[in-house]
């Protein structure tokens, strides 16, 4: 099994959020069950973080065994341009301003469905509506 993680969760364990114990525990689970990785927007995204430097970041994944995937296919590219498509054509219809995503979501979600099993998040409500199929934990 192989379970991609969004930015969220490795923000959440660095940052010691309140959820970091219970993300910790997962990422443990994920581990024991196969593969664990990153997409190459979620890679780019943690370099954002505010108390860790690059180096620190490559550490962290190469003792832990966290791999960044930064090979995407030509078969993700175009489920990302399609499924951002149809949420751009769906945010026009409606008044509510609610906010917006970003590509950078829609890469990770088509990230998972293709080159992992399931995706561990924080956020599932915005992966539901436009990866209805994503396993998400």
């Amino acid at each position: 099994m192989r379970t991609a993680l969004d930015t969220n969760i490795l923000s959440a364990l660095w940052s010691k959020e309140a959820v970091a114990a219970a993300v910790a525990a997962n990422l443990g689970a994920a581990k024991a069950t196969g593969a664990v990785l990153v997409s190459a927007p979620v890679y780019a995204e943690i370099l954002a973080h505010p108390t860790l430097a690059e180096a620190a970041i490559n550490d962290f994944f190469g003792e832990t065994g966290i791999s960044v995937d930064f090979e995407l296919s030509s078969e993700v590219w175009l489920d990302v341009g399609h499924r951002y498509a149809k949420y751009a054509a769906r945010r026009r219809r409606t008044l509510a301003q609610g906010p917006k995503r970003l590509l950078a979501d829609f890469i990770i979600g088509a990230h998972a469905l293709f080159q992992a099993d399931c995706l561990m998040t924080l956020d599932p409500q915005r992966y539901r509506r436009d990866f209805p199929e994503l396993k998400l934990i």
